[in-house]
C-alpha cells in the first residue's frame, strides 16, 4: 500500500502565529493566560497549550479582573472587543490577519451603508466575530448565506449596492457556485478587492485534488471542528473516495485500508505535523511503503507577532 503526502499540508501562518502568541504570553506573563475560545480548532494544540497553563473559555464573564486574555484566531466582534477594553484587560490579539482584513471590509460596507452578504457556516466563530463587525447605524444590513439555496431565497433591500465577504476556510468550488447564483440575482454585486478564502485554505484544497488522482483512500488529519479540514474531507468523498478525519492514529481502524493500494494523507491548517507522522506511522506498520511527497506549491508567507507582544517580550 502505497502512502502519498499532500503537500503544502498542516500549519499555516495564521496557525503558527496564534499558537506562538499564546506560548509567548504565558512565557512573559506566566499561567494562567486566558483565551476567548480555542485559539485554534485542533485538540491535540489546545490540550498541550492548556497543559501549559492557557485557560479556555466561551465568555468573558468567565475571566477574572486584572487577567490576561488572548483572542483567537478567529476573530472577534466589536463587542467582544469593547467589553474586554472596559474591563481593562491586558489583550493580546490572535486573530489571523486574513480574518481581519475581512473585518475592514464588512466595517466599510456598513460606513457606506451598503448591505452585505456573508457566506459562511452559522454557529462558527469565525462567522460569529464577523458579523458583529457590522454597524448597522448607517442604515446596511448583513445576512448569512450558507449554500445556493439560502442565495436563491436571499431578499434585500438595497440590491444595487450589494457587496459580499466571505468565511476564510470555506471550500471553494462551494463558495463560487454560491456567489454565482448571488450573481443571477444581482448583478450588480460587488466583491471583495482580493478573494477572502485565506491562501492556505485553497493551497490546501487544491494539493488534495492532485492527490485524489492518486490514491483510493484519503485521511484528512485534523478535529472535527476544524471547518478547513472538513472541507478536505468532502473533497474526497464528493470524489467517491472513501475519505477520514481523524486527530490522530487512534482514530484509524484498519479495515478502513483493507485491499487499497494507494492512500493519501493532509492535515488541516491547524493539525500538527507531529500527528501527520503518527499517521503515517500507523499506516506503514498496517503494510504501508513509505511515504512519497507529492509536490505542490511553495507556501512562504509569515505573519510577525502584535507590537504589543513584542514590546513586552523586549521589556
Amino acid at each position: 500500500m502505497r502512502i502519498l503526502l499532500a503537500n503544502p499540508r498542516g500549519f499555516c501562518a495564521g496557525v503558527d502565529r496564534a499558537i506562538d502568541i499564546v506560548e509567548r504570553a504565558i512565557e512573559l506573563f506566566g499561567a494562567p493566560i486566558h483565551v476567548r475560545h480555542e485559539v485554534v480548532h485542533n485538540r491535540h494544540v489546545v490540550d498541550r497549550l492548556r497543559e501549559l497553563g492557557a485557560v479556555f473559555v466561551e465568555e468573558l464573564e468567565q475571566v477574572p479582573d486584572g487577567a490576561t486574555l488572548i483572542f483567537s484566531a478567529h476573530g472577534v466582534s466589536s463587542a467582544v472587543e469593547e467589553e474586554a477594553k472596559r474591563r481593562g484587560f491586558a489583550v493580546f490579539d490572535a486573530t489571523c490577519p486574513l480574518v481581519t482584513k475581512v473585518h475592514l471590509e464588512v466595517s466599510r460596507y456598513a460606513r457606506d451603508a451598503r448591505d452585505v452578504v456573508l457566506i459562511g457556516h452559522a454557529g462558527h466563530p469565525e462567522v460569529e466575530g464577523t458579523m458583529g463587525r457590522f454597524d448597522p447605524s448607517a442604515g446596511g444590513c448583513i445576512h448569512l448565506v450558507e449554500s445556493v439555496e439560502d442565495a436563491r431565497r436571499l431578499e434585500v433591500e438595497k440590491p444595487d449596492s450589494l457587496a459580499f465577504v466571505t468565511q476564510t476556510t470555506l471550500s471553494v468550488d462551494d463558495t463560487v457556485a454560491i456567489v454565482e447564483a448571488l450573481r443571477e440575482r444581482f448583478p450588480k454585486l460587488q466583491a471583495p478587492r482580493v478573494e477572502d478564502i485565506c491562501y492556505a485554505t485553497q493551497n490546501r484544497q487544491d494539493a488534495v485534488k492532485k492527490l485524489l488522482e492518486h490514491c483510493d483512500a484519503l485521511v484528512v488529519v485534523g478535529s472535527i471542528t476544524s471547518s478547513n479540514s472538513n472541507r478536505l474531507r468532502e473533497l474526497g468523498e464528493r470524489a467517491g473516495i472513501p475519505s477520514f478525519l481523524v486527530d490522530g492514529p487512534a482514530n484509524l481502524e484498519r479495515e478502513w485500508f483493507a485491499d487499497r493500494k494507494a492512500v493519501g494523507v493532509t492535515a488541516g491548517a491547524s493539525a500538527p505535523e507531529l500527528l501527520v507522522g503518527q499517521v503515517v506511522a500507523q499506516l506503514q506498520a498496517w503494510g504501508g511503503t513509505l511515504p512519497e511527497e507529492i509536490i505542490g506549491r511553495e507556501e512562504s508567507v509569515v505573519f510577525s507577532l502584535p507590537r504589543s507582544l513584542r514590546t513586552a517580550a523586549r521589556g
